[in-house]
């Protein structure tokens, strides 16, 4: 008969994927908003320029509050966050712009009616408490509230970072493959399918370790069952 397993290594196998599985596991405890000034129910890390969000969607009065984080192209750069009422590019965008104007955060709209058209002006929807701030780090976080559509379940969104402000006005901003997949759906609502017995992991909870973390601990779990069962055996 071949050796047999060695218990030891058997054990060491199952502390090596509890391991891995927990570095590959992502929660909103890494995604704090780093002022702390606000709060929020939900959080996702975008899959574009290093990117943000933090949001709370309020039902009850058809709102929402966003606090979008993203570091500029360029030290005097800036940041933006969009919602596209028609379609899911950067034409038709409602776009929330934030940058550094005489050592103070700004943040103004821009109602982007087609890619040769920038123009600053009042969006199509009500916006409030606009505001912005920096870190040492070079990161900016973008701030607002917008009224959205009476039982809306998700958005398109947009976001983008440029290098720089000219008189007044956003420079354009890099047309690279992270600035052309900077959109993407924003969903507000999730949706249980009939056998579902728990809500979708995306997006997490910005407070708890939620969606991924209980699939890895249930992962590890079993892992270690498995040792336990295989050591039984061996007595």
């Amino acid at each position: 008969m071949g050796s047999r397993f060695p218990p030891s290594l058997f054990l060491f196998f199952c502390l090596s994927i509890t391991l891995i599985s927990a570095t590959h596991a992502t929660d909103c405890s890494s995604l704090k908003l780093s002022g702390g000034k606000k709060q929020y129910s939900n959080c996702t890390e975008l899959p574009a320029l290093n990117s943000t969000l933090h949001f709370t969607y309020n039902a009850t009065n058809s709102s929402l509050s966003i606090a979008f984080t993203a570091a500029p192209s360029k030290p005097k750069g800036w940041i933006a966050w969009a919602v596209n009422p028609t379609a899911n590019g950067m034409a038709g965008s409602q776009t929330l712009l934030a940058f550094k104007a005489n050592g103070s955060m700004v943040v103004k709209t821009y109602n982007i009616s087609s890619y040769s058209s920038i123009v600053e002006g009042k969006l199509s929807f009500d916006v409030w408490d606009l505001e912005a701030e920096s870190d040492k780090d070079g990161k900016m976080v973008l701030y607002g509230s917008l009224k959205v559509a009476a039982s809306a379940e998700k958005l398109n969104q947009v976001w983008q970072v440029g290098p720089g402000i000219v008189d007044g006005h956003p420079m354009k901003h890099d047309f690279e493959k992270a600035n052309l997949a900077a959109v993407g759906e924003l969903q507000l609502v999730e949706k249980l399918s009939p056998a579902a017995s728990s809500p979708s992991p995306s997006p997490q909870s910005a407070n708890s370790n939620s969606g991924y973390g209980l699939r890895v601990s249930e992962i590890n779990a079993g892992f270690w069952i498995l040792g336990l069962i295989y050591l039984l055996a061996l007595m």
